[in-house]
């Protein structure tokens, strides 16, 4: 993880071309700290791609071609174990949430952020805290306090 000098290091993740590079356009209008490394369209062009890449945060689209949701996180999540992921989706179900923070993400935005706001959510990942909105916060407390209280 990046936690000295230099940049952190960002993998982009996404079937939308249009997605990637708005998110890599805004960034670096917005975060010279933060420095996109590599984008893929598919789970298996993550996998690939990130095997071969170093990168502190991978973020992720929740709905990709080889994997619905946490599933292909998961996927992702298991195959490179050197970096955080923070998920970006059109979505605020919050079945969708609480699934991709069970693959493992860190956090969870919605693809109407704000290119700071996004940045900030990278920093926040990429330190190893969590990085959601308190609505969708909500969902996950809700999902794992049901998950503790039942017997």
């Amino acid at each position: 993880m990046s936690g000295g000098p230099g940049p952190i290091r960002v993998a982009i993740v996404d079937d939308h071309p249009i997605v990637r590079t708005g998110v890599r356009g805004g960034l670096a209008q917005v975060a010279p700290d933060l420095e996109v490394v590599a984008e893929a369209a598919t789970v298996d062009e993550a996998v690939a791609m990130l095997a071969q890449v170093s990168c502190d945060v991978v973020l992720l689209d929740v709905h990709l071609p080889g994997g619905r949701g946490g599933g292909g996180a998961e996927i992702v999540r298991t195959a490179v174990t050197n970096a955080r992921f923070l998920a970006l989706s059109v979505s605020e179900a919050a079945e969708d949430v609480v699934e991709v923070v069970r693959a493992g993400a860190r956090g969870y935005v919605t693809k109407t952020i704000e290119p700071a706001a996004l940045a900030d959510a990278i920093r926040r990942v990429a330190a190893g805290d969590a990085a959601f909105s308190p609505r969708l916060a909500g969902f996950v407390l809700d999902a794992f306090g049901a998950a503790q209280a039942a017997p």
